[in-house]
């Protein structure tokens, strides 16, 4: 399709998602985490027989595999040893990048949306770089798009095009379906049954509900979910009130003309953002993975850089 919009701050170009690339190059993907997580490094995986790193030397059991036994240290003790390896196995990361109506929004110089869709772009160009296999978890404002995990660049091009397309979708009349709800998202996460894979969700995570934070929590103990929060000032609080405020959600308005009104505006809006903070942080405490929070002032790709601990 077209683009809509020639500015950069509205819509994500395409081109620019290609672009990324480069800037992938300059951060590695959580490198400085505990072991034991998918997001560490390669994983590690012990197995009876040959393989690319020796791991340890220990007692014969039953079921090893005899031609890893150490010969001359069962002669020298009297008692069967073997060898022990690790193999390096590919890591598998699904990328899930919210693009419905609530991320349409910006009271600073980027819109929600565009902050998703470049992050997402950014840190798949870095997987694919570290020769791991890439899927997609794209949420429209109409359904969502499942995209199995590859290890292709042609085939992320393709993603990165559909991802543009939906962003470029996006405008102030856009509604969302009950299909693509996050209690809806959750559920297909489920259904694919996922299995040691690092799953990164950027969402503002409009509409979470403690079951969908819970649903999450069982993904954590066969995968790794990171959540990167992204948000916007007025999401926390809202500037002075100087003149009538008319806030809505597409459907609904409503007429803030009172400092009272404004105030309990206010008050209800800190508490919503701190509980979509507090729900994050729960989630990540599970594997002990950080909190990642990205704003709309622009410097998006330099806070999830400095996040995941990338290099200057």
């Amino acid at each position: 399709m077209k683009d809509k919009s020639t500015d950069p701050r509205i819509h994500c170009d395409y081109s620019k998602l290609i672009k990324l690339q480069s800037q992938a190059r300059a951060f590695s993907l959580l490198p400085n985490l505990k072991s034991g997580t998918a997001l560490s490094g390669r994983h590690s995986s012990i197995f009876r027989g040959r393989g690319l790193n020796f791991e340890e030397l220990r007692h014969y059991q039953l079921g090893d595999d005899i031609r890893n036994l150490d010969w001359k240290v069962t002669m020298r003790t009297g008692k069967p040893h073997v060898r022990s390896y690790t193999e390096e196995k590919d890591r598998h990361f699904i990328i899930c990048v919210d693009q419905r109506s609530s991320m349409y929004f910006s009271s600073v110089d980027t819109m929600k949306s565009v902050v998703a869709a470049e992050l997402a772009a950014l840190t798949a160009w870095r997987i694919l770089q570290d020769s791991d296999r890439v899927g997609f978890v794209l949420q429209s404002t109409e359904k969502l798009h499942w995209l199995t995990a590859k290890r292709s660049q042609g085939d992320l091009l393709h993603r990165l095009k559909l991802l543009a397309n939906t962003n470029q979708s996006l405008d102030v009349m856009s509604k969302d379906s009950d299909a693509v709800s996050f209690s809806q998202f959750v559920t297909l996460l489920g259904r694919l049954k996922l299995k040691e894979t690092t799953i990164i969700i950027f969402s503002d995570w409009h509409g979470t509900t403690p079951d969908d934070i819970t649903h999450l929590k069982h993904l954590q103990k066969h995968n790794d979910v990171l959540g990167v929060l992204i948000s916007d000032p007025f999401e926390s609080h809202l500037p002075a009130l100087h003149n009538d405020w008319v806030v809505g959600d597409g459907s609904l308005q409503i007429s803030i003309n009172e400092a009272k009104k404004f105030d309990l505006a206010n008050k209800g809006l800190s508490e919503q953002q701190s509980l979509k903070r507090e729900q994050l942080i729960q989630l990540m405490a599970a594997k002990g993975l950080p909190v990642i929070e990205t704003d709309t002032s622009g410097a998006h790709i330099e806070q999830f850089k400095r996040a995941v601990g990338g290099r200057r």
